[in-house]
């Protein structure tokens, strides 16, 4: 390994995501970065679940309401009802996740998680049906603050973006998986096929240390130098990064506890707003309708086979995430969002013209084509920046000690926006389907212009670093 790649380390310059692999090894020579890996690999079992409870009722809505006789808005409640159990996770899961440790709070998530499939395999009407999906809901709630929280505590700095993206990555790998799956196998065995993300999540939890930030805030000092070694490698040199984790845990553990209503302060309100922020327009651009309700979409622009629709919709969101992985250290955090936003509007403004054509019976041959078009245009925008960075900046601008209050917040604004657009997106589209894409379109320059005057860049620095720059 040449010295000067050595030396980009102690200074934290930034590196492409593949190449930072190989920089990680000359701090770890005895392949300690494995053990980052495999760690992040079982934390994100967890991302994967999520994926599958959102994927879930894309694919199965015609399914269900023929085999249960569910109207729209009994159906339209199954498909929400699963944000309402995410946002109670989510007001709960920095409180457990301190706790509990972010160990413990991904096995709750998991337990709950597979809870509900059973209860949604053996149900026989909507009260079942719906206590499973809240369930599950409950379950990725958690999961949406612990596993990226996890992930940038365990990661060096240098590989942090890239390692948290990975998150977003198997949330789009789980619903494709889910989208695929509910075209050949039933409604009911797709709700079993969500119970295996979580075995494998119990299992892997087993062989991997705990968040070393974490055992620090908690006073386990033994125990954090022995997480952290089992991360960095039992030959690296921690004490400088132990140091650094150890005296920033020691000054904010002079500080009072944080409550959410102490967020609003002049301290932490810049963080608060990009937080609240991004999430507010990762959800109001119109994810959750679009994602939840694919097919119904592309049956209402008259595509004869909506499944063709939905497959496509599920092949483009894993390269193209991939993709945003490998950019988010390369190209930084600002860039991709603003990209990202510009894209979602483009996909808006086809699909909403795709209706438009077909309300007033003009170019009806393209309808279907330009929808499809949209639709596709969009998710991958979507998967590009706004899926993952919101998340990843979320695990980084808060410090520790307001985390758990800060991150309940951030998810719990996050998931009441999933809920207000996934239960009004079948209204709206009976309403105008070509109004509600220009809406999601006209959030998405909103976001445009929130990134460009909110929203500061935190590639290649630390945790402690971005601190000081939101509150310089």
């Amino acid at each position: 390994m040449a010295i000067d790649e050595c030396k980009d380390i102690e200074n934290g310059l930034e590196k492409p995501f593949l190449e930072n692999a190989k920089i990680v090894d000359c701090e770890n020579e005895d392949g300690s970065i494995w053990m980052v890996l495999l760690s992040t690999c079982v934390a994100v079992c967890g991302s994967f679940e999520f994926g599958s409870c959102v994927g879930y009722s894309a694919p199965t809505q015609s399914e269900i309401r023929n085999d249960l006789n569910l109207t729209l808005a009994q159906y339209s409640m199954f498909g929400s009802i699963i944000t309402i159990g995410a946002m109670i996770g989510a007001i709960t899961s920095g409180r457990i996740a301190d706790f509990i440790g972010r160990k413990g709070a991904m096995r709750m998530s998991a337990i709950f998680c597979i809870t509900g499939w059973l209860a949604v395999y053996f149900s026989m009407g909507t009260l079942v049906l719906d206590m499973g999906r809240f369930l599950t809901g409950y379950g990725i709630g958690i999961f949406s603050y612990v596993v990226p929280v996890y992930i940038a505590e365990i990661a060096p700095k240098n590989l942090r973006g890239g390692l948290t993206t990975i998150n977003q990555l198997m949330i789009v790998c789980g619903s494709s998986v889910a989208y695929l799956l509910g075209t050949v196998i039933t409604w009911r065995n797709l709700a079993l096929t969500g119970i295996l993300p979580c075995t494998f999540l119990l299992v892997g939890l087993l062989f991997i240390p705990e968040s070393p930030r974490w055992l620090a805030k908690v006073g386990l000092e033994k125990e954090f130098e022995v997480a952290l070694r089992k991360l960095r490698g039992k030959d690296a040199d921690v004490s400088r990064e132990a140091a650094e984790i150890q005296a920033y845990v020691d000054t904010l553990q002079s500080l009072p506890k944080t409550r959410i209503f102490d967020l609003f302060g002049s301290k932490y309100i810049r963080s608060v707003i990009i937080g609240v922020g991004l999430m507010v327009f990762q959800q109001f651009i119109g994810i959750n309708g679009i994602g939840f309700y694919a097919s119904q979409t592309f049956e209402s622009a008259g595509l004869s086979n909506s499944n063709i629709g939905t497959i496509a919709y599920a092949v483009v969101q894993v390269p193209i995430t991939i993709v945003g992985a490998f950019l988010m250290d390369r190209s930084g955090r600002r860039p991709l969002l603003m990209v990202s936003a510009t894209g979602t509007f483009l996909g808006c403004f086809l699909t909403g013209a795709s209706f438009y054509l077909k309300g007033n019976d003009i170019l009806l041959e393209w309808v279907p084509l330009l929808a499809v078009s949209g639709v596709l245009v969009y998710i991958s925008a979507f998967s590009i920046g706004m899926g993952a960075v919101p998340w990843v900046i979320m695990s980084e601008i808060f410090p520790i000690h307001v985390k758990s209050a800060a991150g309940s917040l951030v998810v719990l604004v996050n998931w009441l926006g999933a809920w207000a657009v996934s239960y009004t997106f079948g209204f709206l589209m009976a309403w105008t389907s070509t109004g509600t894409f220009m809406l999601y379109a006209g959030f998405s320059v909103l976001t445009i212009l929130f990134v460009a005057k909110v929203v500061p860049e935190t590639k290649g620095k630390t945790l402690e670093e971005i601190q000081a720059i939101i509150n310089s």
